[in-house]
Parts: C-alpha cells; sequence; structure tokens
C-alpha cells in the first residue's frame, strides 16, 4: 500500500490560521488571569483593612508586552512586597540589634510621614526625654513627664509648678512580635492557575467562531 500526502496551499493556510488563533487564545487567556489576579488580591488587602493605597501596590503584565504567543505568561507583583508579604505570611519579628521593640501607644501620635513614630524622633518633635521603665509583668515602657492634649498626645506640661503633670507612657517595649496573619495569596494564585486551561479553550474558541 502506498500512501502519499499533499499540503496544499489552503491546507497551510488553515494551519497557520489555527496557530494564530491559538497564540491569541492564549495570550487572552493569560492577560484575563492576571487582571483577574490582581484584582483578587487586591480585594483581599482592603477586606483585610490595609488601606486602598497598599491595594494599589499590587500590578500585573501581560508577556510578551506587545504581540500574541503560545508561549505567554502573566506576572502578578506588589511594589510593597516586604509589607504585603509580611501580612501574608505573619512572621515574628525581632529587634534588630536583640534589644527591644517599641511599639507606639496612641499617646506617641504618628510619624511625620503618617507612619509609626520613633522613640528618638517623638524625643526631637516633643522636646521631652523619654525615661525606661522596666515590669517584670506585661511589656516594658518608655514614658515621659509631661500631659495628655486634648487630642489624646503626649506634650510638655506648660505649669511651672508641675500641676497636672503626669508620667504618660509612650511606647510599649517588647523583644518580639508575632504579626498576624491577614492575607492567603497562594490561594487566589492557585485559583487564577487553575482557570487558565479554560480561559484558553474558552478564547479559542470564541477566536474561532468570530
Amino acid at each position: 500500500m502506498k500512501l502519499k500526502l499533499d499540503i496544499t496551499p489552503d491546507l497551510v493556510v488553515a494551519m497557520a490560521a489555527e496557530v494564530k488563533a491559538g497564540e491569541k487564545a492564549v495570550t487572552a487567556a493569560m492577560r484575563e488571569a492576571g487582571t483577574g489576579l490582581k484584582t483578587a488580591w487586591r480585594s483581599q488587602i482592603t477586606g483585610a483593612g490595609l488601606g486602598r493605597r497598599l491595594a494599589n501596590s499590587i500590578r500585573s503584565q501581560t508577556y510578551p508586552k506587545t504581540g500574541e504567543s503560545l508561549n505567554a505568561a502573566a506576572l502578578v507583583w506588589s511594589k510593597a512586597p516586604v509589607i504585603v508579604g509580611a501580612h501574608d505570611t505573619g512572621p515574628l519579628i525581632r529587634s534588630k540589634d536583640g534589644f527591644w521593640l517599641a511599639i507606639p501607644t496612641e499617646a506617641a501620635g504618628r510619624g511625620l510621614r503618617g507612619g509609626k513614630i520613633t522613640p528618638g524622633e517623638w524625643e526631637r518633635r516633643r522636646g521631652l526625654r523619654l525615661r525606661f521603665v522596666y515590669r517584670r509583668h506585661g511589656p516594658s515602657l518608655l514614658v515621659a513627664e509631661g500631659r495628655l492634649n486634648s487630642r489624646g498626645l503626649g506634650v510638655a506640661s506648660r505649669s511651672k509648678t508641675g500641676r497636672g503633670r503626669t508620667t504618660v507612657p509612650i511606647f510599649l517595649l517588647v523583644p518580639q512580635v508575632k504579626l498576624p496573619k491577614r492575607l492567603d495569596l497562594e490561594r487566589d494564585a492557585e485559583r487564577a492557575l487553575d482557570s487558565v486551561p479554560g480561559l484558553i479553550v474558552a478564547n479559542w474558541v470564541e477566536e474561532r467562531l468570530g
């Protein structure tokens, strides 16, 4: 028996069209999967009460950036990976120098840039010295001799006689802090990965029908 295969121009064109449809389908699927994962991660972050600004640090990009490919890929990342990663893993945080972590109380207020204030910054801004108070049970303290103003912040006392002056706890001192795990980014990443085959098929069929 003798078999002969003739590749006609129509078959070549059809195969080329099918490859092109596949390239478009894979690229579109990866774009949808990446965008969907970005949206899911942003929703997790805002849902955990971590703010819109941190949520907007999540970005996505499809590769190739232009054109289509059967090897298309999507990358989803955060522009604040340390912060997002900490809330995703719930790490145990220790002081770099092996001493204490200073946790500001409400009386400490906020830093100049809106973040957490440090003991050194607090002393410079308030013009008061902090005093260490050791406690056997519970966290030790950094306190200041002053008063609480109308906003509940520790400030210097204006009284020359000492009236109204009190010892105000400004920082709690702890050897380590266990950050609670507030995110589960892997869960959404696995869902996005599982959705890729279905997205490819759906986009391929749509391309052929179109």
